[in-house]
């Protein structure tokens, strides 16, 4: 991985770049309730979701594409990841995606709020992407405290999208 400042932190939380240990906790999480908004189905099985989470220990390693495991500083509790997709671009993309029974807390926003805060600092993008669910109105909500501003609204697979274009601050 290149040599950025990591882990992140913010002030609830610890973002450390994802590795084999996470998947243990990650796989449980991802429900197909939670991977309704997500443009993914949850993996089938441990085994199938390791074909995933191998694929993205590359690209972190090249630097285009990053996930952290998202976890509550103090007692390490798991909570979600959070993704920066095309950071090797001018307007990498956000991902998130927090376990059921954390939602409701601002773990989401606040682990957005601190990629963009690292990724600000340290790949210097001139913009960032949101895509969102357009029902996903949680996920939404992010984007525009960030003072994203929709930019473009597109049929997905399971959802219409829409995308969201980021200032950095």
């Amino acid at each position: 991985m290149p040599a950025f400042s990591l882990p992140i932190q913010s002030d609830r939380l610890t973002l450390s770049p994802f590795c084999e240990n996470d998947a243990a906790e990650a796989w449980p999480c991802i429900t197909p309730t939670l991977a309704r908004y997500m443009e993914w189905d949850p993996a089938p099985s441990p085994e199938a979701f390791r074909e995933v989470w191998q694929a993205w220990l590359p690209a972190m390693e090249k630097g285009t594409d990053f996930v952290f495991a998202v976890r509550r500083t103090g007692d390490g509790h798991f909570l979600g990841l959070a993704g920066l997709h095309h950071a090797d671009t001018p307007a990498p993309e956000f991902g998130i995606w927090i376990r059921e029974d954390a939602h409701g807390h601002g773990y989401g926003k606040e682990a957005v709020l601190a990629v963009a805060a690292w990724a600000t600092a340290t790949l210097r993008p001139a913009r960032f992407v949101y895509p969102a669910a357009e029902q996903n109105w949680k996920s939404r909500r992010i984007a525009e405290a960030m003072g994203g501003v929709v930019v473009d609204r597109q049929p997905a697979r399971k959802f219409v999208r829409v995308v969201y274009s980021v200032p950095v601050n």
